[in-house]
């Protein structure tokens, strides 16, 4: 049986351009059906097919290469047999670009942890886990459903997205090692039922779409490797880690990474899984990942808080009600060349989504840009002079609260 990821493989292909003398940091290549990702890439996150007060033009002029869309939600409402009669998420949300889609697991049990669930002991959440798959109830209505690895495979099918990700189980960061190598295992079975059925489904579809399976074991670092040597052995078109960022310690992430990155494929981009702060950023790129989400940029932006190269900041803070300032003055998006301080200050003060449109458009413009910055110094063989300036500005979660 033809591999997945040797179907029509010059669209799959990843080629590293340049490596830091310095450092695991890379810039490559990765081709899509929709396009051509540069390497390192911060995704935009459009869980319910939408970046939060985003246009798909907004997003493509700030020079997003790749969004994110989320299973779980787009299953649940307004369902993926919807979406494939509208065309696929492409064509329904207008967005070109290449398109990025979870598999649900994080939030199956993310949601399950929120109510209860931890270790695999307590369950209130309505969770039930078996090796075929797991059974949750919705967040919207407490409806009851069922994933397995291949629903999971056949939901993404359906939705259309260039880069779609394995099943996996996401345990909870205090897991006990036991639990943590139970899960690892049931994800290891789950990957390669979902490499079949993906395998199985690319045959009769008309879009090519590029399976990437997920690295897990929580913190423990014999069960990384395992589960880093294991993902690489089913030679898919990328591979990803997820499990992190959860609520560890930021040293504790970073020393997982260095753990798993030996054991990761050289020549497929590595996507580490819901991280983007602009510090995790530069860290994680140091460390050799390539691809990177986070909900974050959109988030602080609906509660007021923004980024510049000294940290973070509520604009809610009396200091600026009278302040003329752009937000930052050396940045070119539409927020920063258009209005003040004061003026967005106002806007979020009153509500008014115009503010949360500018700060979103700024936050999102500046991990662009970061980005950005990044793949150049890498080219040219600075990048760790140019992230050890940077950090030395950045004051962390500055003005948070």
């Amino acid at each position: 049986m033809q591999k997945s990821c040797n179907i029509l493989p010059e669209m799959f292909e990843f080629k590293i351009n340049k490596k830091d003398p310095h450092s695991r940091a890379r810039t490559g290549v990765f081709v899509t059906p929709h396009g051509k990702i540069q390497t390192p890439i911060f995704m935009p996150v459009g869980t319910l097919g939408t970046v939060k007060s985003m246009t798909p033009d907004e997003l493509i002029d700030l020079g997003s290469q790749i969004i994110l869309a989320n299973t779980y939600h787009l299953y649940l409402r307004p369902g993926h047999k919807l979406i494939k009669k509208m065309g696929g998420l492409h064509k329904w949300t207008c967005f070109k670009d290449p398109i990025l889609t979870d598999s649900g697991g994080f939030q199956v049990f993310s949601l399950a942890q929120e109510k209860g669930y931890v270790d695999g002991k307590k369950r209130k959440g309505g969770i039930k886990i078996t090796e075929d798959g797991v059974e949750f109830q919705s967040h919207l209505d407490g409806s009851k459903h069922f994933f397995t690895p291949e629903k999971a495979m056949q939901i993404q099918s359906d939705l259309g997205a260039d880069i779609i990700m394995a099943f996996d189980e996401c345990a909870p960061g205090d897991s006990t090692k036991s639990y943590a190598k139970e899960a690892m295992k049931r994800t290891h079975a789950w990957a390669k039922r979902c490499k079949k059925e993906h395998e199985k489904l690319q045959k009769k579809a008309k879009h090519r779409q590029a399976l990437f399976p997920i690295v897990q074991g929580v913190t423990y670092k014999d069960l990384r490797i395992e589960s880093a040597k294991f993902m690489a052995e089913l030679d898919l078109p990328g591979i990803a880690i997820g499990g992190l960022s959860v609520g560890e310690k930021k040293e504790k992430m970073y020393e997982t990474i260095e753990t798993v990155e030996p054991h990761l494929p050289e020549n497929k981009p590595r996507y580490l899984m819901g991280v983007g702060t602009p510090e995790d950023l530069l860290e994680c790129v140091e460390r050799g990942m390539d691809m990177f989400d986070c909900v974050l940029a959109t988030r602080l932006a609906r509660h007021g808080t923004y980024w510049d190269k000294n940290g973070r900041h509520c604009i809610k803070k009396e200091k600026f009600k009278a302040d003329s300032s752009p937000l930052c003055k050396n940045c070119d998006c539409y927020a920063c060349s258009k209005f003040s301080k004061s003026y967005i200050r106002h806007l979020i003060a009153e509500n008014e989504i115009l503010g949360i449109r500018l700060l979103t458009i700024h936050n999102i413009n500046f991990l662009l840009n970061l980005m950005q910055k990044i793949r150049e110094e890498i080219e040219k063989g600075s990048f760790k002079s140019f992230k050890r300036n940077f950090l030395k500005n950045y004051k962390h979660r500055q003005g948070e609260k």
